[in-house]
């Protein structure tokens, strides 16, 4: 993985953890309808891992999920600060649903 395409990942990750809370599944529920492991789902959506993952592996998450894949590939533009106040209001939503940090 380049590391220029690292806040793609990181995004990919925090909709991945979105949509599957918002589907009402666990990790391991996710990892078994996937055919991957739960410490592989958990490595997506861990905002402080940058993990890749292949269209087929996107593909099959997005199945289960029953979203499109297009919508993980909707990427927020960076911005150089990089705390979650300076993130966009999508991100910091999507981060908030997933326990990764709170509002303030």
């Amino acid at each position: 993985m380049k590391k220029i395409y690292a806040e793609n990942y990181r995004q990919i990750g925090l909709k991945i953890a979105y949509y599957r809370k918002l589907r009402g599944l666990t990790q391991e529920e996710l990892a078994e309808a996937t055919g991957l492991t739960p410490a592989f789902i958990g490595h997506l959506e861990a905002p402080n891992i940058i993990k890749a993952l292949s269209l087929d592996t996107l593909f099959d998450i997005a199945a289960v999920l029953n979203v499109a894949p297009l919508k993980f590939l909707d990427f927020e533009d960076v911005q150089s600060d990089t705390s979650p106040q300076a993130a966009k209001p999508q991100i910091v939503q999507a981060a908030a649903i997933t326990g990764f940090f709170n509002i303030p």
